[in-house]
């Protein structure tokens, strides 16, 4: 089986509404973008492209193309060292080449909203114009020349600054980009209630257990195939739950306020998901979950609270797992990135971790505690609020996780939920482990 994740984390929702063609659309290529900004998100995007994040329930990648409708086909740019793997996964899309003479350009940190929606399917853009917010190239219509080199390469991030100095510009306001890594998290609740508008709320194909009660079915969906068994509750009393096609949940587990299950996810016996929760494919969800996104292939099955947290994919909690996500004065949270201290503005954050990290049992995690790629937590007490990449141990101290064992672990996690680890993923994971080492500082 090929890993694939792009295919696993599309839902199964209903589209957008598409708008009228205009006359202009099958000359121009649609291509998203990744910047020179995209460096502020890692961890979360070493081993993806930044429009691979979720905020919501859907990637940033699905909702750009829920906003251009099925008519028009969304072609991507992404670093060159993401490309391979990216190819793999995705064998239909067009990556890192231009085939038209005539590019639109649209950032992929951006989430569309309704304005961006309408100017997509009017085309709305001026040709050799750049459509900039607060210096964030957003839109840019242009001709292929003006981006690929001599041999007709791409860059490997897209600079606003040049563009913005060649091109005509138009200053925007009112759209929504991902900036920090916790905007996903500041995002998150809007986006999950806009992204529900586009379900079938009311609709029951799946198989419901007579002992489990639904509040307001009017507001539930639960998708063909989907299980909730026994003394299961689902209370849509405020807000929506959404179960998709093939997920589970199991006895006495309770889903209110705001809750959307993957398909083919599962929720543990006697979980409790509350207030704006998205839960990937594959992923296994248990214990006290709240205002959190947990990408496809995730393992937090056991008790713990997790609060206002991103978790990515192939991450295990051990049992027992607990994350703060309130200080214990209520003022803002302040995070740690590449050794620099920031203020969020949230109250509320918890942990943000990349992909393939693992913690022990009964681990720890301060309010607004960022983990790297391939970390892995161990041992008693608050590990730091900064996990570098490939990282081994906790609160007594860090040192650097051999790649070889971090690569061999993956694969073991990867084989276990029936996925392979294809060579271009590996090469992708060893060079991201490579650019952590002896200059990385551990504590």
């Amino acid at each position: 089986m090929k890993f694939r994740i792009v295919n696993y984390m599309s839902g199964d929702s209903n589209p957008l509404p598409v708008r009228p063609v205009s006359t202009d659309r099958k000359r121009m290529q649609l291509i998203l973008f990744e910047d020179s900004k995209v460096g502020a998100l890692k961890p979360l995007v070493n081993l993806k492209p930044v429009y691979s994040l979720t905020t919501g329930f859907r990637t940033l990648r699905e909702k750009m193309e829920q906003a251009i409708g099925r008519d028009s086909e969304l072609t991507f740019h992404l670093r060159r060292c993401l490309a391979p793997c990216f190819s793999e996964q995705n064998p239909s899309c067009i990556v890192n080449t231009i085939r038209e003479s005539e590019v639109l350009l649209i950032n992929g940190r951006m989430i569309c909203s309704e304005e961006g929606c309408r100017m997509l399917s009017e085309r709305a853009f001026e040709p050799g114009k750049a459509y900039l917010q607060d210096g964030t190239l957003l839109f840019a219509r242009v001709p292929s020349g003006i981006l690929a080199d001599e041999t007709g390469a791409l860059p490997d991030l897209i600079e606003s600054s040049y563009l913005a100095g060649v091109l005509k510009t138009q200053e925007l306001t009112g759209f929504r980009v991902v900036e920090n890594l916790w905007d996903l998290i500041a995002f998150h609740t809007d986006e999950l209630h806009k992204d529900a508008g586009t379900l079938e709320l009311g609709r029951i194909d799946g198989q419901i257990h007579p002992s489990a009660v639904l509040v307001n079915p009017s507001c539930v969906y639960v998708g063909p195939g989907a299980v909730v068994r026994a003394g299961v509750v689902i209370d849509a009393d405020d807000g929506f739950v959404a179960i998709g096609a093939g997920a589970v949940a199991e006895p006495q587990a309770v889903l209110m306020q705001n809750v959307y299950l993957a398909p083919r996810s599962r929720v543990r016996p006697g979980a409790k998901l509350y207030s704006n929760v998205s839960i990937g494919s594959f992923s296994k969800a248990g214990g006290e979950v709240e205002d959190s996104i947990i990408e496809p292939f995730v393992n937090k099955q056991h008790d713990g609270f997790l609060g206002h947290s991103y978790i990515s994919s192939w991450c295990n909690l051990g049992a027992g797992t607990n994350t703060s996500d309130l200080k214990n004065n209520y003022t803002s949270v302040r995070i740690m990135v590449n050794g620099r201290e920031h203020e969020t503005g949230l109250q509320f954050l918890g942990l943000l971790m990349g992909e393939h990290s693992k913690c022990s049992i009964n681990s720890m995690f301060n309010t607004g505690t960022v983990v790297g790629t391939a970390a892995n937590i161990f041992g008693g007490g608050f590990p730091p609020k900064e996990v570098p990449s490939f990282s081994w141990g906790g609160s007594s101290g860090l040192e650097s996780y051999d790649p070889d064992k971090a690569v061999e672990t993956a694969r073991r996690v990867m084989e276990r939920r029936q996925v392979s680890m294809s060579g271009a993923y590996e090469s992708l994971f060893r060079l991201i482990a490579g650019t952590f080492g002896p200059e990385a500082v551990f504590t």
